[in-house]
């Protein structure tokens, strides 16, 4: 098998080669591409349309958190202040439950599982449905480079709130440098180059993964069907990573707002003090930023910090989720200082996040008006680890079919209907989402234009 491997690659190799030779040539993304109001392209097709998915752990000081105010006249409380110059570009929902049903409460872990998956695990290692976000990538992350990107500003691969299923997991990319290098290193065609040729590196991996399709095949014949169906499951990866192949042999369209970052000079230090945490988000939003305006993919996950958020402050001697259930309640404040100090620095870059694609113009708008990025948490309130009234956060117009600017009452709902919400503005055509109690067919009817 390894000779028939060996000469089936140089031969496709050989071809790839020849076929590569050619060169064409591009142009910028000229507003004659566009239609006469800048926000289609010149054939009516839209411009494409983006989601993500962004995590913070450990809820909310819900007294200082909040506002009085629903609709599109609300003030904003003193946890989120941070957030004034992005409130125009974002939507806050309070008053959304998780519902347990039967199964436990998996302290920082049962809540965000129902916000991401619509269902309650019953077990730490259960992964009921799969993630919202591979539920989007698989209807418009087809077509880019990369079908999604997973990352973690903690810096752990393992800190992740993304899976297909409990033996599926998607790691996070942890260091800002490996998350340069993957989108923007060697393999990375500039959409906006006046010249292309396709790269001979991935004319041999697509020549290499053609061929072991090939005697998957063959195998296919020779097993039971216990076996048929992992090698089945094996073949879809195949078939997805040969199709991400021939993307990248072919010249990319023209991307205006697409400008490759300078190169990083050196990674980030590995730890979680909160300056590094926040130094690591903001680079690899910068790089996200750019990654999504040259069209690399369409679908994200970042995760500011994990569920049990182990954030830390050089003067003070507990990590986050230590002082969430150690530190008492100021009496004279309602609330939990310290913790509420963390969750600032999580709010800080959450503006940070939204306010970066904000800044990105893209046809008569912006980048993040042709996105939906759906932030959410664990728990509400942490000390109790309750899950009643989660907090949540959403960004960008999804190519003006949502609005923002908003305060939302989920008055004791699901919050699976946001994530309901977000994925019908984005194209997928779901008549309900959810298990059990989460499941829903309402949609956020405040928000949808």
């Amino acid at each position: 098998m390894n000779t028939f491997l060996e000469s089936l690659t140089r031969r496709r190799m050989l071809r790839g080669m020849l076929a590569g030779s050619a060169v064409s040539v591009g142009l910028p993304l000229l507003d004659i591409f566009l239609n006469g109001n800048g926000n289609a392209l010149a054939d009516g097709s839209p411009m494409p349309i983006r989601f993500g998915t962004w995590g913070w752990g450990l809820g909310m000081s819900e007294k200082i958190f909040k506002p009085k105010q629903y609709g599109a006249s609300w003030e904003l409380p003193e946890e989120i202040e941070s957030l004034k110059p992005v409130q125009k570009h974002l939507n806050l929902y309070t008053g959304f439950n998780g519902f347990r049903d039967a199964a436990p409460n998996l302290c920082h872990t049962t809540g965000w599982v129902i916000l991401r998956s619509g269902a309650a695990p019953m077990s730490g290692n259960d992964k009921p449905n799969e993630t919202i976000d591979v539920t989007v990538a698989k209807k418009i992350g087809t077509t880019t480079r990369f079908p999604m990107l997973t990352m973690s500003a903690t810096g752990d691969p393992r800190d992740t709130q993304s899976y297909e299923s409990a033996s599926l997991i998607n790691t996070s990319e942890g260091s800002a440098l490996g998350l340069y290098t993957t989108v923007f290193g060697p393999d990375f065609q500039d959409p906006n180059a006046k010249e292309f040729k396709p790269n001979p590196k991935i004319m041999v991996r697509q020549s290499v993964i053609s061929s072991v399709m090939d005697n998957t095949k063959k195998l296919e014949q020779m097993v039971g069907a216990e076996d048929k169906q992992r090698i089945d499951q094996y073949f879809t990866g195949l078939r997805d990573l040969e199709k991400q192949f021939e993307r990248q042999l072919t010249k990319p369209e023209p991307r205006e707002a697409c400008v490759a970052p300078k190169p990083l000079r050196g990674d980030i230090p590995t730890g979680v003090d909160f300056e590094l945490v926040n130094k690591r988000h903001q680079t690899m939003t910068d790089i996200l930023v750019m990654a999504m305006a040259c069209d690399q993919t369409r679908v994200f996950n970042v995760l500011y910090s994990k569920s049990f958020a182990s954030t830390t402050k050089p003067d003070y001697e507990k990590p986050h989720h230590t002082a969430s259930h150690e530190e008492p309640i100021d009496q004279k404040l309602g609330y939990q200082p310290m913790v509420s100090w963390f969750l600032r620095r999580a709010f800080e870059n959450w503006a940070y996040f939204v306010g970066a694609f904000a800044k990105v113009k893209e046809g008569d708008g912006t980048l993040l008006d042709n996105m939906a990025i759906y932030a959410s948490t664990d728990q509400s309130f942490a000390k109790i680890h309750s899950i009643d009234g989660l907090p949540m956060f959403s960004a960008g117009r999804a190519g003006g079919k949502l609005k923002t600017g908003l305060h939302i009452d989920g008055q004791g709902t699901t919050g699976c209907r946001l994530g309901y919400t977000l994925m019908k503005a984005v194209g997928l055509d779901l008549p309900t989402w959810g298990n059990q109690s989460n499941q829903t067919n309402k949609v956020i009817s405040e928000m949808v234009v």
